[in-house]
């Protein structure tokens, strides 16, 4: 009876211990790339940031006011996006949450965009926005819908999404994010408006374009609808 229990405990561990491994992985990144150095005098950046003494905590370290005022939308977009993430609120920090106003002017546009580190709830506080997202290759499936006051639609982490104000009037939402740190790439301003700018030759195979037009929006003033 003993050796069987004893038998029977092993295979438990056993399993355990194989289960741990199949769901063991890296933490997820909170910045675009952490260079690992060896030497040990090297400046330090930790994949996130420093914790300080919870003790000199304070409530202004949990708090934020930015989100209280219309962001300004007179700009080429007509959209205006206030973040509150980790860099605003220090008290998110390993929390894994950050929050976002979106002001819209009429028939103004959040660009197709992605959040390398984070899935969206997208809730409509005022207005009606057109909104959507495209699926992964190979389908590359536009997922879209109209929402109203009230409505709220989820992006999922890494997909190419947007929206845009189809109504006479401005619009605001709030966008719920999975991280601190959400990151942003703006699809057009990266593609081109990078520093230094990718190669024309790239670009033209890439999109199928003549070079002057590649040229000619490698030129233009990609705007950062970004408060950050």
């Amino acid at each position: 009876m003993k050796k069987m229990v004893a038998n029977t405990l092993a295979y438990i561990a056993l399993f355990a211990m194989a289960f741990s491994l199949a769901y063991a992985s890296d933490p997820s990144p909170l910045q675009d790339f952490c260079v690992a150095v060896n030497d040990t005098n090297a400046a330090v950046f930790v994949n996130g940031k420093f914790c300080q003494d919870p003790k000199l905590a304070t409530p202004n370290d949990f708090s934020f006011s930015g989100l209280r005022l219309p962001g300004n939308t007179s700009n080429q977009l007509g959209s205006m996006v206030t973040l509150a993430s980790v860099a605003e609120i220090p008290g998110l920090n390993t929390l894994g949450v950050s929050l976002a106003r979106v002001d819209y002017a009429p028939y103004g546009l959040n660009p197709p965009h992605t959040h390398p580190r984070a899935s969206e709830i997208l809730t409509v506080l005022e207005g009606t926005l057109y909104v959507g997202f495209v699926t992964s290759n190979p389908d590359n499936r536009l997922i879209s819908k109209v929402l109203y006051k009230g409505d709220l639609f989820v992006f999922p982490q890494g997909l190419i999404h947007f929206q845009l104000n189809v109504g006479t009037t401005n619009a605001v939402a709030i966008a719920s994010l999975s991280s601190q740190n959400p990151g942003v790439i703006t699809i057009a301003r990266a593609v081109f408006g990078s520093k230094p700018a990718i190669s024309v030759d790239v670009l033209t195979k890439a999109f199928q374009l003549d070079k002057d037009v590649v040229a000619n929006l490698q030129s233009k003033f990609w705007t950062d609808n970004h408060i950050y």
